[in-house]
């Protein structure tokens, strides 16, 4: 009868600890399934997951051979030893994919820890001789804890290497690529989209790592606003004037590449406020400067804000082109900022921006009366001496989103200053004979506004008026 008993306790502990087993397998392959591997159907999900839990009994059945006291300990070690290598094997195969390589792998590791188990006697439980008072066992027990510390985090890195060695090609080099990203990002050490200095890429082509990362990553990884980070200071600072120097190859493609992925979120940004503005207009001026102080209109509150979210990325996109254009009037020995079109597509598209942030902000653009704008060669820039100023500005200018606007509109503002400090003679120059708008503003239409209001801005510029 004791013995029944006995037997009973034994079976009942051994269901408790399959079900408490089976419980962290589980989180374990959901986890690994939905984050690392994709593209899987749901019955191969649902026979993955099967399995996996058939080489996890299997592995836990082993261990009970071994430690139950019912059965001889010598038949018990071969069961042991096959079931966990066969347990490893089906294991890795579940959650990675049938592949030989991966399976051999998983095979070798189960039987290895089926060793170490067999080595370290595992099954034998220690157990103090004497109780102690709490402080005394804890004086104690800081360096065992100490000492199992570190064993666990030396099982722990153990472990994410066996997973990077399991894992296919791809995603192996994705969680390198993102290991080396988080050592930048605690070290505090700015990433560098660039062959070594000296090396073949860098003779040949060192752009195009960079290119890559911002022509090919998603918008909202970290992958793609470091490279904008990377290419602004590159642009904006002296530190690497070799990489700069690559961007006015001879062809122009490298700077047609550099000067897109500068000018698309800001042609984004204009456009979008562009379509925001005619939601909430009255046909006749904007009425925005009401649209910030009320609640009435929560979408268009919501749409500025997921735009300036990126406020970021504006800002480094604005001063990376500006920079580029600025230093493409001494550094461009092709010419092919100016032969591509680059120049003009840049002021428009920087000049548009700015007014599109200006009209959110509360200020109504329009044109000036043809007069002020006629001269010798037909074209005159305004002056202060304009009786009417072409904004016209809200009554309250506060709150987070407004603050967003104004820091924005100052960053464009400033870019554009930076290209007309350096091509300033240049664009008198152009403005005398007529041909500023020609040279300066792009053909097409631009993304906010028209190309005469841009061309009044432009001039405001060159007066050094706008504000």
């Amino acid at each position: 009868m004791h013995s029944a008993e006995s037997g009973m306790v034994v079976k009942n502990r051994l269901v408790e600890f399959l079900i408490w087993q089976s419980i962290p397998s589980s989180l374990i392959f959901l986890v690994f399934t939905s984050m690392i591997v994709s593209g899987r159907s749901p019955a191969a999900i649902f026979i993955s997951f099967l399995s996996f839990h058939l080489s996890q009994l299997l592995f836990s059945v082993s261990l009970s051979a071994v430690s139950s006291p019912e059965r001889k300990f010598g038949r018990s070690l071969p069961v042991m030893l096959g079931a966990a290598a066969v347990s490893g094997y089906v294991s890795a195969v579940s959650l990675c994919g049938v592949n030989g390589r991966v399976g051999f792998k998983g095979f070798a590791s189960g039987l290895f820890y089926a060793f170490f188990y067999i080595y370290k006697r595992r099954w034998v439980l220690h157990f103090p001789i004497i109780q102690r008072s709490p402080f005394f066992s804890f004086k104690m027990g800081i360096p065992s804890a100490i000492t199992r510390a570190l064993k666990l985090s030396a099982a722990a890195y153990l472990f994410s290497a066996l997973l990077l060695v399991f894992l296919p090609h791809h995603f192996n080099t994705e969680l390198e690529l993102g290991n080396l990203f988080a050592q930048h990002v605690l070290h505090t050490k700015r990433f560098i989209f660039a062959p070594p200095k000296g090396s073949a890429a860098a003779e040949t082509n060192p752009s195009e790592p960079l290119l890559a990362a911002l022509e090919e990553s998603s918008p909202t990884s970290l992958l793609k606003y470091l490279a904008y980070l990377d290419l602004c200071m590159v642009c904006e600072n002296n530190v690497d004037y070799w990489r700069r120097a690559a961007f006015f190859e001879e062809t122009g493609e490298t700077y047609r590449r550099v000067a897109a992925v500068c000018l698309r979120p800001l042609e984004q940004l204009a456009s979008k406020l562009g379509e925001g503005l005619e939601g909430s207009s009255d046909g006749k001026a904007y009425r925005v400067s009401d649209q910030l102080q009320s609640s009435t209109d929560p979408r268009m509150n919501s749409k500025c804000y997921e735009l300036m979210n990126n406020f970021q990325l504006y800002t480094w996109s604005a001063r990376t082109i500006a920079s580029l254009t600025a230093h493409s009037h001494k550094e461009d020995r092709f010419g092919v900022a100016q032969l591509s079109g680059s120049n003009a597509a840049v002021i428009s598209t920087l000049i548009a921006c700015l007014l599109a942030v200006e009209t959110f902000m509360g200020k109504k653009s329009s044109l000036q009366p043809s007069p002020h704008l006629m001269g010798p060669a037909g074209i005159k820039w305004a002056t202060s001496s304009i009786g009417r100023r072409d904004v016209r500005t809200g009554k309250r200018r506060d709150g987070p989103l407004y603050s967003k606007a104004y820091a924005m509109a100052d960053v464009l503002r400033t870019s554009i200053y930076c290209i007309v400090s350096a091509f300033h003679n240049e664009m008198l120059t152009n403005a005398k004979a007529g041909l500023l708008e020609k040279d300066w503003i792009s053909s097409g239409t631009p993304p906010f506004g028209t190309r005469e209001l841009l061309l009044q801005k432009l001039l405001l510029f060159l007066d050094f008026q706008a504000s």
